[in-house]
């Protein structure tokens, strides 16, 4: 049977990001000031952020937070993305369970990381900024940011973690095509980068690095700020207009979603998809329903980290964030899917994993990339590596089903396609692909040396 698309016409597109934590029994508890340890307000990030996303950072009474008008004639552009019935992938596995997927790759973009790109620059525009920093792991949030950036008319500094600028030079491209500075991380223009290089010449970087970075040039700028693509709330508050458009979609198609997956490095991609069908788990409204985090083995925070306070960054330039962590120092693999290279997970999902509202499972790169071939070669999309995480989740749920002889439903966010990440695709095709995984003393190593005293 052919793909069926399921679209909204452009009145159906959210006009209100939904904010779980307004509806959470058990709040996250908030992230901590690091001199006085006393809990943020908006106005202790105005420093770094801007304004309207600091606010939205600490929000925990308002569930629902209208999208300016600027930003939902932007989104119009490409939303609503499609949800698809995959068929052709169900057939090759012959099971019984139904797999739709959210395709967020037909962003201008090619990923989901726009939807929270362009509210970032839009309030920033409007409240005077001229100057953006931020990092990129595999280059789809510097991407999405140089758009947003171009159309709002502001100046963007991406630091590009090292293995990622020089994995993937396409992505280097597009976002200097879109006007932005692009610098591989760590560099000599900042203090950490410099010292980083000092200890360690050969460093490939991490994205804790490049946020230092980010921050560093941020803080020294004149009317700059920065801003970053998932982890934090107000980024994962943007991108619910997935989760909330896959609700209507799913009502089109007569069935409810059993089981809810995303790919996971910070949170973002993740929370979006599930955090609207979650609400009707926290009102009791249903109940059933699980939500899976796919994370990759080798930077296994979710499943065999620690829920602590640490920075978001290596540096320690951040907020003391309550995350489950393997750490600030953690060097994480030279995985490809370097979106999911992040040591720490977001508050909101790391309360929500030990309240036992979600689950984690960990998946080897070379499981990812042969799913992520399937997925190609039934569905006709190559999907980024990071997407291959959420694809072989949800193979792996889909033949439990067929082993079980039961019907369920399986939803997926195709969180972007993988076109500029065909580098990738060649060292698996060739068998040189390598899977890694840090072993209990690296990883205890790692949390011993970031512990905050």
């Amino acid at each position: 049977m052919r793909q069926k698309k399921f679209i909204l016409p452009e009145q159906e597109i959210p006009t209100q990001w939904y904010n779980i934590m307004a509806e959470m029994k058990n709040k996250p508890q908030p992230m901590l000031h690091p001199e006085t340890r006393q809990p943020i307000k908006a106005e202790d990030l105005y420093g770094i952020f801007g304004e309207e996303p600091s606010r939205q950072e600490v929000n925990m009474t308002d569930a629902w937070i209208d999208i300016p008008e600027a930003v939902r004639e932007q989104y119009t552009t490409y939303r609503s993305t499609p949800l698809v019935r995959a068929y052709a992938l169900e057939k090759a596995l012959d099971t019984p369970a139904h797999i739709y997927f959210k395709n967020e790759s037909v962003s201008p973009v090619g990923s989901h990381k726009l939807n929270s790109a362009l509210p970032q620059a839009y309030y920033n525009k409007i409240e005077g900024t001229t100057n953006i920093t931020t990092e990129t792991g595999a280059g789809q949030w510097g991407s999405a940011l140089a758009y947003a950036c171009k159309v709002f008319g502001l100046e963007l500094a991406v630091y590009m973690v090292k293995i990622s600028f020089e994995q993937k030079p396409y992505r280097r491209s597009l976002m200097q095509t879109w006007g932005a500075q692009v610098t591989p991380s760590p560099s000599m223009s900042t203090n950490i980068g410099r010292k980083i290089i000092t200890e360690d010449p050969f460093s490939n970087g991490s994205l804790g690095t490049a946020i230092s970075e980010a921050i560093e040039l941020a803080q020294r700028t004149p009317n700059c700020k920065y801003a970053l693509g998932s982890v934090l709330n107000h980024v994962t508050l943007h991108q619910t207009v997935i989760g909330l458009e896959a609700e209507k979609q799913m009502a089109m198609t007569g069935e409810y979603p059993d089981i809810i997956i995303g790919c996971f490095g910070g949170g973002s991609n993740f929370g979006g998809i599930s955090f609207p069908f979650m609400r009707h788990i926290l009102s009791g409204e249903r109940s059933g329903t699980r939500f899976i985090a796919a994370e990759p083995s080798s930077c296994p925070k979710l499943t065999r980290g620690k829920l602590t306070l640490d920075y978001g960054d290596e540096a320690g330039y951040t907020p003391l964030i309550p995350m489950r962590t393997l750490g600030h120092t953690f060097k994480p693999a030279n995985i490809h899917a370097g979106g999911l290279r992040f040591h720490g997970s977001g508050s909101i999902v790391s309360q929500l994993l030990e309240d036992g509202y979600m689950e984690a499972a960990d998946i080897s790169q070379s499981e990812a990339f042969k799913s992520g071939v399937l997925f190609a070669q039934t569905e006709g999309i190559v999907p980024a590596p990071e997407s291959n995480h959420a694809i072989a989740a949800a193979i792996r749920e889909a033949l439990v089903a067929k082993e079980e002889g039961k019907e369920r439903v399986i939803l997926f966010n195709l969180s972007g396609h993988g076109f500029v990440d065909m580098a990738a695709y060649d060292q698996y095709l060739t068998g040189d692909l390598v899977d890694y995984s840090p072993s209990e003393e690296t990883i205890c190593e790692s949390l011993q040396s970031s512990v905050i005293k």
